[in-house]
């Protein structure tokens, strides 16, 4: 029998290390693939997947994350939902000065697009920019929870998504004072049915030309808010810093008012035999039947009887703080237990505490004009006065 030649052999030896490696390549895509695919079905790249599932349920509206302190200060980002989707991330607050507004400059508007762009929290740091982008993230994920809980709150009463915005708590509700380089601002709300009726800045910056500057600057900021109805109201032109700081405040405020007023259609969703004393049931609650119906007027007066104590304000002066005694739903006695002193402060004090008092216990309420010639007690007083307030449900 003849051999084999040599040279057929290696022919044959080389088509069979050729077809096998043919086979093998065929079979990597399919074999990857296969892995991928391992969960079952023709489940889409996670990247491809519906912002609309169930960790994504996030209410419409504006919310604003927690502040974030970072080594070269805080960073805050407020989401502007819609349809379900955040259309919109902004800092409302970013360190500032020296190299940060410039690395600033440059990484926040990436963060803000990447926000959107992602959907979620899920976003890459900023080279260059470690601080900031982590403090960023920490906060859009705050936001980001919270919205979330708002959602949740809403599926959970069977409201829609399109009035989420407007879901505001009757009654008075105080932003968080926001600080700025020239002193800090506050806003309180009033909102009635639902809506805006009245904004004012119960702090602001203060002495030299800031008193010139937010003269002019608050009252157009306040009326901003009552039209938009909301936070997105324009910075004042040359009042950069307080129009930054009213922002913030205001949708501190406005989170409140949503929180409150997603507790309420929380509290009135069961079953109107469950709630009799938030009802307009027949006679048996009364005047504090009537304090609960839809129309909330009476909101603002649904105050929790006893004594509270608001916080301590600290002023030029000296630190103001308020107590009211609370009988009935309705304040029926204002003091102020601690009131600047010494010097020009006792006569001032002495002039202007007692007609505070009286004003806040005749308006039921903070709504009290500033005593001429004690600026400064007074709007330590209204502040006060507002943090008890919110302390006894008002």
């Amino acid at each position: 029998m003849r051999k084999s030649h040599p040279v057929r052999r290696a022919v044959l030896a080389t088509a069979a290390t050729v077809s096998g490696i043919v086979l093998l390549l065929t079979l990597k895509p399919g074999s990857d693939q296969g892995s991928a695919d391992a969960a079952g079905g023709t489940v889409p790249p996670a990247a491809a997947q519906s912002p609309q599932g169930g960790t994504q349920a996030i209410a419409n509206g504006t919310v604003t994350g927690d502040a974030a302190d970072t080594q070269y200060g805080a960073v805050q980002v407020r989401l502007t939902v819609s349809g379900g989707k955040i259309t919109k991330a902004e800092a409302v607050q970013s360190p500032k000065g020296g190299q940060s507004d410039q690395i600033n400059a440059n990484a926040v508007p990436r963060l803000n697009q990447a926000a959107v762009a992602a959907q979620s929290g899920e976003i890459d740091a900023v080279s260059g920019a470690t601080y900031t982008s982590a403090g960023y993230k920490k906060s859009l994920q705050s936001a980001l929870d919270k919205a979330k809980a708002a959602g949740a709150a809403e599926n959970g009463n069977g409201q829609g998504g399109a009035g989420s915005a407007q879901a505001l708590g009757d009654g008075t509700v105080t932003g968080d004072a926001a600080d700025t380089q020239y002193g800090a601002v506050q806003v309180r709300l009033t909102v009635s049915g639902g809506k805006i009726t009245k904004a004012e800045a119960v702090q602001s910056p203060k002495g030299g030309q800031s008193d010139q500057i937010n003269a002019n600057a608050v009252p157009r900021l306040n009326q901003a808010a009552v039209a938009a109805g909301g936070a997105d109201v324009d910075a004042v032109s040359g009042a950069t810093y307080t129009s930054a700081g009213y922002k913030k405040s205001l949708q501190s405020a406005l989170d409140k008012a949503k929180a409150a007023g997603a507790a309420e259609a929380a509290e009135s969703g069961g079953g109107s035999a469950a709630d009799a004393s938030a009802g307009s049931g027949s006679a048996g609650d009364g005047s504090a039947g009537s304090g609960q119906d839809g129309a909330g007027g009476n909101a603002p007066a649904a105050l929790k009887d006893g004594a509270v104590t608001g916080d301590a304000v600290q002023t030029e002066y000296g630190a103001v703080q308020v107590r009211i005694t609370v009988e009935g739903g309705k304040i029926t006695k204002a003091v102020a237990v601690q009131a600047p002193k010494g010097g020009q402060s006792d006569r001032v004090t002495n002039q202007s505490v007692p007609r505070l008092n009286q004003a806040v216990v005749k308006s039921g309420g903070a709504d009290v004009d500033a005593v001429s010639g004690a600026t400064y007690t007074s709007a330590g007083y209204k502040k006060s006065l507002q943090s008890a307030l919110d302390k006894a449900g008002g």
